[in-house]
């Protein structure tokens, strides 16, 4: 098995078991103040995820995957992000390190989460996975919903590959943003603890102990002078 694959199965596995095994009784949800309708998103799109271990600023390529984004950005403008965790650092042994990926969401909470979403591959957005790439989880393509990932390396296993015979390779994973300011927090995140028996499969060894909160995701003001860039796009 080469490393490609091994990393497609890693992360479909994960996507898989990220669900919680039970949910907790419903309550009736306290009355809210509507939020405000939200203004419409551009080619570019800053958003500040407000983490317990300090602030990471992400822009996101609506120009090029505007499925995901859109998608990303409804779980933002409603507030759903508020108070998730990053749960898993996936540190691969190979190659220059930092290697892997930090991942976080909702984990399949049947009370927060949207339904899944059209599967944008990085062969039709242009978008590779790049260090500081953001990369939405899944199982099959098209199950994607709140769950992502943010690269430590670049991981162009992930990358979709249309000439493959493997429906898996050929699909890849939606990239659809990246890091610009925060990435030493990020690394942070992946240097944190592991459990080293929690998790099954391609997961056990991978479960952050103890998680680490998100606080608030919110927009942010996109600087006047810097243009829509999309660095991790293919030439």
């Amino acid at each position: 098995m080469n490393r490609r694959f091994a990393l497609i199965a890693a992360l479909a596995t994960a996507a898989l078991t990220a669900t919680p095994l039970a949910a907790a009784p419903a309550r009736k949800p306290a009355a809210a103040r509507p939020l405000a309708r939200p203004a419409p998103l551009g080619d570019t799109v800053r958003v500040t995820m407000v983490t317990a271990l300090g602030p990471i600023e992400l822009e996101l390529d609506h120009a090029h995957a505007p499925v995901t984004v859109e998608n990303f950005m409804r779980y933002v403008d409603s507030r759903r992000f508020d108070g998730m965790t990053f749960y898993r650092a996936m540190k691969l042994k190979w190659g220059e390190q930092p290697n892997g990926l930090i991942q976080t969401g909702l984990r399949g909470n049947p009370a927060k989460v949207f339904k899944p979403i059209a599967h944008e591959p990085t062969s039709q957005t242009g978008i590779l996975h790049k260090a500081g790439t953001l990369s939405m989880a899944r199982l099959a393509p098209g199950t994607a919903t709140s769950d992502f990932s943010i690269l430590l390396s670049d991981l162009t296993g992930l990358d979709a590959d249309p000439a493959s015979n493997d429906p898996e390779l050929r699909a890849g994973y939606a990239a659809f943003g990246h890091v610009v300011g925060g990435m030493d927090v990020v690394r942070k995140i992946w240097d944190s603890p592991v459990s080293p028996t929690a998790g099954e499969g391609a997961m056990k060894g991978q479960l952050l102990a103890p998680e680490i909160k998100v606080l608030t995701v919110r927009r942010s003001v996109m600087p006047v002078s810097a243009p829509a860039a999309t660095p991790n796009a293919a030439p």
